[in-house]
């Protein structure tokens, strides 16, 4: 009898890990968690394809938080969907631990990669079940993988984590609907630390809450990552935010990585012009000196890829950027100088109105025929609303007196005159062409 039972007896699976303890180590000792090696990622088919990344690469160490920075639609959020296996890759592969994780993978291997790499969505309304309290919002990955021993370890870890993102035991029973912004998005991070992940993908974490929260989630992130050694792929688009969290910056525009480099050399040695672009956009607190900065504009014509297609590179000082042979000699030669970069220019008031009345000057110029010139305003060039006005009641005035201005120079004057005139004779004419079509019909 004991024999029968024992033959259908459930025997106890072993759970077999498709993923090693350690990942591969570089030439320096330092452990590489994840890896993008010449991602290529698609949306659609055959003439409506879109390619939102092409040819990612870049690795990221084990505790190290990795910001991927980059204008809205640059590929950021994409690139972070296909680490979760939520976007698939077209091409190239990502590998966890030295282990690919892209395209189809076993079954077992799937459950170890979600287990280990959670997401904090960017907006924390949309990512919450509204049907659900918080309670179960949080224990429902324990209940997944079964990651508890009985139901009061299942409670004993909810109520720690929610403590440790500064939420009460009692907001457990509540709804998200309940929670403010800044709070929601405290349970999507407790939702996301309750599994203990190696990695968390933050899509923008901050970028919905307000000025006093963000230091509140960032120090949160911060203070996961000093106890358990938590590994970041941190998405944002602020660079002023980025410099202080991160180990390593990889900047990315139009699905291309153009830069990477360690936080403090990509702010001293921004290399690539549309790095400088986003590091010319950060806001100066002194309102004076924001006032009086000028932008760096980055213009994708500055590049010629027509003959030689430009790669990811490596120039030196763990430094990469994004360039054919010619441009990477030069970011190479302009690294080695071992001169900080500036990337935003401040000049005087004194400064900032001399330039102002040259641009003034030059676009009144352009108005006139070649050959002439601009003088000093004349002390009547008032350019006086009544020009206009005259001027559209009396075109035949107006024409006249826009003539006579053009040549003293007197512009303004002449401008008012001008466009009066101009929209005179043209209800002039209107009413011309009407009476004319009009006049036929009432002889009939």
């Amino acid at each position: 009898m004991l024999g029968f039972k024992n033959l259908f007896k459930k025997k106890d699976k072993v759970k077999v890990s498709h993923l090693p303890e350690h990942g591969p180590v570089d030439e320096n000792g330092r452990e590489i968690l994840l890896q993008l090696e010449n991602v290529d990622i698609t949306f659609g088919k055959g003439d409506h394809a879109v390619k939102a990344v092409k040819n990612a690469s870049f690795h990221i160490y084990k505790g190290e938080t990795f910001s991927l920075v980059g204008e809205s639609g640059s590929g950021k959020t994409t690139i972070g969907r296909a680490v979760i296996r939520v976007n698939p890759c077209a091409a190239g592969r990502i590998l966890y631990k030295g282990i690919p994780i892209s395209g189809k993978i076993p079954h077992s291997l799937d459950r170890e990669v979600i287990r280990n790499i959670q997401m904090v969505f960017q907006d924390p309304s949309a990512s919450l079940n509204e049907r659900a309290t918080v309670d179960y919002i949080i224990s429902e990955g324990l209940y997944n993988f079964r990651l508890f021993k009985n139901e009061a370890d299942r409670v004993q870890k909810v109520e720690k984590i929610i403590g440790d993102v500064g939420l009460l035991p009692e907001h457990l029973t509540r709804y998200p609907h309940e929670f403010s912004g800044g709070q929601r998005q405290r349970i999507g991070l407790a939702r996301a630390m309750v599994m203990n992940p190696e990695l968390v993908v933050a899509d923008e974490p901050i970028s919905a809450l307000d000025v006093s929260i963000r230091a509140q989630v960032l120090n949160l992130l911060k203070k996961f990552q000093q106890k358990r050694g938590t590994t970041y792929l941190f998405i944002a688009h602020d660079l002023s935010i980025v410099r202080f969290i991160s180990d390593r910056i990889g900047v990315i525009y139009k699905g291309d990585i153009v830069e990477v480099a360690d936080a403090e050399e990509l702010f001293d040695y921004p290399l690539h012009p549309y790095t400088r672009s986003l590091l010319s956009a950060i806001p100066i607190p002194d309102p004076q000196l924001e006032k009086n900065k000028v932008l760096f504009t980055y213009d994708p014509s500055v590049h010629d890829y027509s003959e030689e297609k430009p790669s990811l590179q490596c120039i030196g000082h763990d430094h990469y950027v994004f360039g054919n042979s010619g441009e990477l000699e030069e970011y190479r030669r302009t690294r080695d100088a071992n001169v900080p970069l500036k990337s935003i220019t401040i000049v005087s008031p004194e400064e900032m109105a001399k330039a102002l009345a040259e641009e003034e000057k030059k676009s009144e110029e352009a108005e006139l025929p070649s050959g002439e010139y601009i003088l000093d305003a004349p002390v009547r060039d008032t350019g006086s609303i009544w020009y206009t006005v005259g001027s559209f009641l009396l075109p035949v005035l107006g024409v006249p007196a826009w003539l006579i201005f053009k040549k003293h120079h007197y512009i303004r004057n002449y401008k008012a005159c001008k466009k009066g005139a101009l929209i005179g004779l043209g209800v002039l004419g209107a009413i011309a062409a009407l009476f004319c079509i009009l006049l036929p019909l009432a002889l009939i």
